[in-house]
């Protein structure tokens, strides 16, 4: 078991700093299927990871310029509220129910992503009431699911916001710590953690992340864009087939 969770951990931090996301993507299904701990307690464990990391990546994005701070205060506060509001919901939901939204909304997100439009314009104009109603949606997905969010925060950041991908990356870090903060006060009480495994878990991914971060300087914002979307279909698909078979 340490073994995997300096390997894998080291994978959970370093998908963030790179694309924004997916570090509960991966966490999740590690922490039920290789490391075998129940479904709502790999959810808050993953949530304590992914949110101690991505705040890390999101300070490493703020030194690069890459952060909108009105975003993160808008987007984030809502965000948080809808999360924890989720976290509560999803007590009601069956395990597999749980893993089968896991997976329908990452399958969302990498359509969304890959058909969506590039942007580079740092300036533009963004929408208040769809950024209030987008935290919204993706906060409660995202306590519902339990991840970070970032998979949904990135491309609706990109579609909505219309950051650059870099930007929308940076951002959607500090946002998703702020979303994971609220969905472990939400799951805290009610589950077992494994805080040995936790901690293990957060240290190697925090080394991951500083190593992704500092390789997103040298990757075009595009590349990044393409790629993200198809990881998160691949995942989704996985996740799916194993919630369902």
């Amino acid at each position: 078991m340490i073994f995997s969770s300096i390997v894998f951990g080291f994978i959970i931090g370093f998908l963030p700093g790179l694309m924004g996301g997916g570090g509960s993507i991966m966490s999740v299904p590690i922490f039920i299927y290789v490391m075998t701990f129940s479904v709502k307690s790999s959810i808050c464990m993953s949530l304590v990871v992914v949110g101690s990391t991505s705040f890390i990546g999101g300070i490493r994005y703020w030194k690069l310029d890459c952060i909108h701070f009105r975003i993160v205060f808008i987007f984030g506060t809502v965000a948080m509220i809808a999360t924890y509001g989720g976290a509560q919901i999803s007590h009601y939901l069956s395990d597999g129910l749980q893993l089968v939204l896991f997976s329908i909304t990452t399958l969302f997100a990498s359509y969304f992503m890959f058909t969506s439009k590039a942007t580079t314009n740092r300036h533009t104009k963004d929408s208040l009431l769809k950024l209030v109603i987008s935290g919204a949606f993706v906060g409660t997905l995202s306590g519902l699911v339990g991840v970070g969010g970032g998979f949904l925060i990135v491309p609706t950041l990109v579609l909505f916001a219309k950051l650059p991908m870099k930007d929308a990356i940076g951002t959607s870090l500090f946002i998703i710590s702020m979303n994971c903060t609220a969905g472990v006060f939400g799951y805290i009480d009610k589950v077992d953690i494994a805080w040995d495994v936790t901690l293990l878990f957060t240290l190697f991914a925090t080394i991951g992340i500083f190593i992704s971060t500092h390789l997103v300087k040298y990757i075009s914002a595009q590349h990044l864009k393409k790629s993200f979307a198809v990881f998160v279909f691949a995942m989704g698909i996985v996740i799916f087939l194993t919630s369902v078979l």
